[in-house]
């Protein structure tokens, strides 16, 4: 099963534009006929994700980060419990834009991830490094640490997320072969974590200015599962050229 994953981050600016925005990819998906071992997430911001319903099986609902505990005196915070309710099958941990401007830590992280877990969401963990770290001490540290007491029965519910940093929002995407060698040494982290079998069919995803050019070389040369589209998933007619290639 492939991903398309849509973070919205900190848009659109009204309920009417989000309401907008979700129907027009629902229209225009449906419209591509048989949706073939896809599934669409979107993430939108918390505010409007109770006013966004699909009618499509493979369009589902993500949120963009939670909190660790279900209800408390957290104020400002969003529970895992919470967007269950709202209708998120997913939910976005460890981006980031999270650790870099809200200092969260793997600990936090990890946190989170079994908090999610608990609540039946799906996890979506992003690891990556910035553009002066060396790509395989970071990202085993932040999947040793933000995988702590994950199980391997609680694995098969993870998503692992590969978004370099400096790629982000930079229009200077990973090169596929690069994105290749993250996802074989992801896989050679999970194998010493848990087995083989668990590190083969774990989903690992591409993140990092993605746009519709270059979808298929993330998916066909670099063998990514999916893809985590920022920028690009708020063009929606650029965001469905992007289905319509991983659809195939």
């Amino acid at each position: 099963m492939k991903l398309v994953i849509a973070n919205w981050k900190c848009n659109p600016a009204t309920q009417e534009e989000a309401e907008r925005f979700f129907d027009m990819i629902e229209e225009r998906t449906k419209k591509l006929g048989k949706i073939r071992n896809l599934k669409i997430v979107i993430c939108p911001p918390f505010v409007w994700l109770s006013g966004l319903r699909g009618e499509i099986p493979n369009l589902r609902l993500g949120g963009q980060d939670c909190h660790w505990e279900q209800s408390g005196a957290y104020t400002g915070e969003v529970s895992p419990k919470m967007l269950k309710d709202l209708g998120c099958d997913y939910v976005i941990v460890g981006h980031s834009e999270r650790r870099e401007y809200f200092n969260e830590t793997n600990e936090i992280i990890n946190k989170k991830l079994l908090a999610a877990l608990k609540t039946r969401l799906k996890p979506i963990l992003c690891v990556g490094e910035k553009e002066d770290e060396e790509m395989g001490l970071i990202i085993k540290n932040q999947l040793i640490e933000g995988l702590k007491a994950v199980n391997r029965i609680q694995m098969q519910n993870i998503i692992i997320a590969y978004e370099p940093v400096w790629a982000i929002g930079t229009k200077n995407p990973c090169q596929p072969d690069d994105a290749m060698r993250a996802a074989l040494f992801i896989r050679k982290i999970l194998n010493e974590l848990y087995n083989r079998k668990l590190a083969e069919e774990t989903a690992i995803i591409y993140g990092g200015s993605v746009n519709s050019k270059i979808v298929l070389s993330y998916i066909k040369e670099a063998g990514m599962d999916g893809l985590l589209i920022g920028k690009a998933s708020l063009d929606i007619s650029e965001f469905i050229k992007i289905i319509e290639q991983v659809n195939g």
